[in-house]
């Protein structure tokens, strides 16, 4: 039985079988040839898996972020960046960058952040002289930080799925998203000063003041959030609502640049997102407790016990697997298929879960700017 859950799954993936489809064939041909229990388990597996209230801030961060990115939220931050770092060489990209950082600690979602950072800044970078493909792929990589910057929608996924602290994992999450940031920045700042694009601007403490007092709701929204849940005053999940309202407020009342009936057509689109996500977690949920109650998760793990790996070379096994298969899949319906058989390899070994979170996060992001 083991090699059907493990060798059956990857193959339907290699056929271009959904990740959702392939986990639920799996999972129904495990459970009717060799579980003496009725189908109807498989159903009521998939709605237990849901019932986590950890999981009811992922729809909201994912509406507060389309919200954002259509009423002015997103344009306000990205002037007030290029007001901050107008005056250095290769503003724009380093803009743009910035930009992520604070949008990413409001929505939660990469491809949100990427979408409505993009609309902005993209062109303006290519009318300064920047290449195509260098435009295209700052923003794209930029969905790393935006990952690794809390709250994150990855990292709620996986603490849900491996049962850690949502709080420990934002908090762990921090450092490397800024480091990763600055990196980016410190490769487009040395490439700026390497050509001839993107004349600097001097820089204004008028012009920044200004910019700041029009994004003041906007920068407001990560300290509310972030303060919030790191004082322990609201949960993910609250801080996920009250994101949600506070986007309303400030896009439809205070800025006016969406109207109330708009808020049905950006609702809709956030369940869209939230559906794909939600059925991925659903039948990720199902393999997850096949896993568990069949012995294969243990089967796994004793395999890699025998090996009597040293914990770096393991970690750096699992770097490379996840390398790969971040090419393929997506981080979240990554997460949700290899968590389960990760964690008790890696728990085994003695490595912290919040740390391997973490390098799970960075590197299924990684794979999301590398083709296909």
């Amino acid at each position: 039985m083991t090699w059907i859950m493990t060798i059956f799954p990857a193959a339907l993936l290699l056929l271009g079988f959904p990740i959702y489809v392939t986990l639920l064939a799996t999972c129904a041909i495990v459970i009717l040839a060799f579980y003496p229990i009725p189908a109807t388990a498989l159903p009521q597996i998939m709605f237990g898996s849901l019932d986590s209230s950890a999981l009811l801030a992922v729809p909201f961060f994912i509406l507060a972020g389309e919200i954002m990115g259509t009423g002015g939220i997103s344009r306000r931050l990205v002037n007030w960046s290029k007001a901050l770092f107008g005056g250095t060489k290769a503003s724009l990209p380093i803009t743009t960058i910035a930009t992520c950082v604070v949008f990413g600690a409001i929505s939660g979602s990469s491809a949100a952040t990427v979408a409505s950072v993009g609309k902005i800044t993209f062109q303006p970078m290519l009318d300064a002289g920047y290449d195509r493909r260098f435009a295209a792929g700052l923003l794209t990589a930029s969905g790393l930080i935006d990952n690794m910057i809390p709250p994150s929608i990855a990292m709620i996924l996986f603490a849900a799925v491996a049962e850690v602290s949502i709080v420990k994992i934002f908090s762990a999450g921090i450092i490397p998203g800024l480091l990763f940031a600055l990196a980016f920045a410190a490769y487009v700042w040395i490439r700026g000063h390497r050509s001839a694009v993107d004349t600097p601007e001097p820089f204004s403490t008028k012009r920044l003041m200004n910019e700041t007092a029009n994004a003041v709701w906007a920068l407001g929204l990560p300290a509310l959030i972030l303060g919030g849940i790191y004082s322990g005053v609201i949960t993910a999940t609250e801080a996920g609502g009250i994101s949600c309202i506070y986007a309303v407020v400030v896009s439809v009342i205070i800025y006016r640049e969406i109207k109330w009936a708009d808020l049905r057509g950006l609702a809709e689109r956030a369940a869209y997102i939230t559906s794909q996500v939600m059925i991925v977690l659903a039948a990720a949920g199902v393999y997850s407790w096949l896993l568990t109650t069949s012995g294969a998760g243990p089967a796994i793990t004793s395999i890699f016990k025998n090996w009597a790996l040293h914990p770096w070379i393991l970690l750096l096994m699992v770097n490379v697997v996840l390398l790969l298969v971040g090419i393929f899949l997506d981080p979240p319906p990554a997460i949700l298929l290899l968590t389960p058989i990760l964690m008790p390899i890696i728990k085994d070994a003695g490595i912290d879960p919040i740390h391997f979170g973490i390098i799970m996060t960075a590197n299924l992001s990684i794979g999301c700017f590398t083709p296909p």
